[in-house]
């Protein structure tokens, strides 16, 4: 059984080490592997695009522990759900539905907290639920519930002449991932000449393949492996040079990005002479 660990916990401190002793403890037979636990502390979108990226590459039965923000509300809550063979233990913190698009069907609730509960405890509750699910038993342990919180779910805003699209994700090294897929691009844009406008005097005007594709230090923009938009720079930093800042979460998810569809200039036929 693989379990993986997704927070904004950082590892400076022990509560990582901490979670995963615990689970040795109860799941000694567990491949416990980390996603990561750089998350920008409360940023939820950009926790929920990190486990978006990640977890359908891990085998079918996965247990997915969550830990981002999980002190969240006044009565904070732990739900469980299940997705593509794989489960999903979290707060009910709205982290899910960003995951995936929209609300998970048939959530449920592992367990609702006290307002002064600690960081062990929810640990604990975590552990205790991972337990059930690969004894194959949990359905009867934890009832279907709604959900408490459902964040504003980004999605482009897609108009006659192209799209405007939400950052989701700045990366390590600072390429701007949009919220528009493969998929929406093929149906909006298509094979129609387009624009994404950098700055005054740069600009994008196709799909690259490689970051290779552009000279170093020009613009570009490729599809990454979780089929999203990315807009990059040759070996440089595209949020830096687009004036965005990676680690401002107070602006990131109302900053976007719009692709214009040049529309084809129609041919006026010259006013013709007759002669009577």
């Amino acid at each position: 059984m693989v379990i993986t660990l997704l927070s904004d916990l950082g590892t400076r401190d022990s509560a990582i080490v901490m979670t995963k002793a615990t689970l040795k403890k109860h799941l000694p037979d567990a491949e416990i592997v980390d996603i990561s636990h750089r998350a920008q502390p409360y940023n939820l979108q950009q926790a929920a695009y990190l486990l978006l990226s990640a977890y359908p590459y891990f085998p079918a039965g996965t247990i997915h522990i969550i830990m981002t923000d999980v002190f969240f509300g006044h009565a904070p809550r732990m739900i469980l759900a299940q997705r593509n063979n794989s489960y999903f233990i979290a707060p009910d913190n709205g982290i899910l539905p960003l995951t995936f698009g929209h609300e998970p069907e048939q959530p449920r609730l592992c367990h609702e907290f006290e307002k002064t509960f600690s960081f062990n405890s929810w640990v604990d509750k975590a552990v205790r639920a991972a337990e059930l699910i690969s004894k194959g038993n949990f359905e009867k342990a934890f009832p279907i519930c709604g959900l408490g919180t459902l964040p504003r779910l980004l999605k482009p805003n897609f108009l006659p002449d192209g799209a405007e699209c939400n950052i989701l994700y700045i990366d390590r090294y600072e390429n701007v991932v949009l919220d528009i897929t493969r998929k929406q691009f093929d149906e909006v844009i298509g094979d129609k000449p387009f624009k994404i406008k950098i700055s005054r005097l740069l600009e994008i005007s196709e799909i690259s393949n490689n970051y290779a594709d552009a000279p170093k230090g020009e613009p570009l923009c490729r599809f990454n492996s979780t089929g999203f938009l990315e807009i990059a720079f040759n070996q440089e930093k595209a949020a830096t040079q687009m004036g965005l800042w990676a680690f401002n979460t107070g602006n990131l998810i109302y900053q976007t990005i719009r692709i214009s569809i040049h529309q084809p200039s129609q041919k006026v036929n010259p006013v013709q002479k007759f002669s009577f």
